[in-house]
């Protein structure tokens, strides 16, 4: 079982970037999910959680939310077992608890990590 830590939220006013890590720990991304696509989510209070990119981890594939395209970048590093989210041109709508996990098939949720954008 894969444990995922998610890390490299803050505060950061709109229009600004942040970069956020997913890190395995256990079993590692190459062998838990090497035919599965790995996602990042966000969920803010009173939502659903949302998908709003996702990275095939064999082959590099990438997709996003409309609302996040063409600000946000997906990317992965296999050797290290991580995922990244790079977070550019930042909005309040933004503001939510950003997870990672299988998309396909999920498994745990990690404690997220929060990203807050103040207008």
């Amino acid at each position: 079982q894969v444990q995922l830590v998610e890390s490299g939220g803050g505060l950061v006013q709109a229009g600004g970037s942040l970069r956020l890590s997913c890190a395995a720990s256990g079993r590692t991304f190459n062998s838990a999910f090497s035919s599965d696509v790995m996602g990042w989510f966000r969920q803010a209070p009173g939502n659903q959680r949302e998908l709003v990119a996702g990275i095939r981890w064999n082959g590099g594939s990438t997709n996003y939310a409309d609302s996040v395209k063409g600000r946000f970048t997906i990317s992965k590093d296999n050797a290290k077992n991580t995922v990244y989210l790079q977070m550019n041109s930042l909005k309040p709508e933004d503001s939510a608890v950003y997870y990672c996990n299988n998309v396909g098939r999920p498994g745990p949720w990690g404690q997220g990590t929060q990203v807050t954008v103040s207008s």
